[in-house]
């Protein structure tokens, strides 16, 4: 695995890093031996957040004994100065660490919120009085927003940003990553598999590798998973006319209206499975309807228990009319039952 520097931080990392996400879906033997298995093939990068339930501590309990030879990086949503401290003091607990390399304000989306985290008693005064002590090394940012992101990047506040990059969401080439550069800060790719609607990784880092500079941070749920990605990145890239025909066709297909699968919707109040109701659609392309109902049942039936409360739209960072469209799939689902005799 090659390595390069993130950013103006002078640290050095793998080329290919590992998003904290998925591992909280498994057992914690599964998960430490899919981050083991990560490391012994060349990722030193490891990217988390409080957010992500147990992500921190089955890291943390991978990791702890090459800790010197990793980069580790989390995130806290809180806003304020004592939530960011505390939350700050809760992962580096997990992580089972003396310092995070990067420490980095998640998912920053609203004007409202920048204002709040860089103002009087505001999150960044936390996290700066952190780096003094070395508890930070340094500071990053997420978003899902980019005219929000590029401002955060100009305020000059960061060393890094996380932003969606991937075969469909392929803005940020346009505004946000020569921005970023500009100010020589580390660049991390989330969801290079839009949440799991690209299904074909040799084509998706293929598109992700011709764009330089950015660190691609999948998420890994199995040994199988993470030595086909590293293997990729253990060959030269190469792009040709059919793959650019094949991602052509990806974005005019799906455009912005599907579920990236990032759950900031959860826990719905009335107990909807709203990503796997969101992802429906993209179900069916790759089963057989009989297939695909039998296998999204229990979590279709849960669809009509929408009350219309509004909560997973203030949730959102894409703004998807999440009522609307589940209740189109569910729908979908009916008539494909239907049509399959169930």
């Amino acid at each position: 695995m090659k390595t390069t520097q993130l950013g103006r931080t002078g640290l050095e990392v793998s080329e290919l890093g590992f998003g904290g996400i998925p591992i909280l879906r498994l057992e914690s033997g599964q998960a430490e031996r899919i981050l083991g298995k990560a490391f012994d093939l060349g990722i030193t990068l490891y990217d988390t957040a409080h957010l992500y339930g147990d992500s921190e501590g089955k890291i943390g309990r991978a990791l702890h004994g090459v800790r010197d030879q990793v980069v580790l990086a989390s995130k806290t949503m809180k806003r304020d100065a004592a939530g960011a401290a505390e939350q700050l003091h809760n992962s580096l607990r997990e992580l089972q660490t003396e310092w995070i390399d990067v420490f980095q304000c998640h998912q920053v989306s609203a004007e409202s919120e920048w204002k709040e985290i860089s103002g009087p008693s505001g999150a960044l005064e936390a996290l700066s009085k952190a780096r003094d002590k070395g508890q930070v090394r340094f500071l990053g940012v997420s978003s899902h927003s980019q005219e929000m992101a590029v401002k955060l990047v100009q305020t000059g506040m960061f060393d890094t940003v996380q932003f969606p990059f991937n075969i469909i969401e392929n803005e940020p080439r346009e505004a946000l990553f020569p921005a970023a550069r500009d100010r020589g800060m580390g660049i991390l790719a989330m969801k290079p598999f839009a949440g799991g609607v690209i299904d074909d990784a040799r084509l998706a880092f293929a598109f992700l590798r011709q764009e330089p500079g950015i660190i691609p941070i999948p998420g890994f749920d199995s040994e199988a998973a993470v030595e086909e990605v590293v293997g990729l990145f253990e060959r030269d890239n190469e792009v040709t006319n059919d793959d650019l025909r094949q991602m052509e066709e990806l974005r005019n297909r799906l455009g912005n209206r599907f579920c990236r699968r990032c759950e900031y919707c959860l826990p719905c109040p009335n107990g909807v499975a709203i990503p796997t109701a969101m992802g429906y659609p993209i179900l069916v392309s790759r089963m057989s309807p009989p297939t695909a109902t039998a296998f999204a049942a229990k979590a279709m039936e849960t669809v009509p228990l929408c009350a219309d409360c509004e909560e997973c739209l203030e949730k959102c960072p894409y703004n998807l009319p999440i009522p609307d469209m589940i209740k189109e799939h569910y729908a979908q689902y009916e008539r494909d039952r239907k049509n399959s005799g169930q």
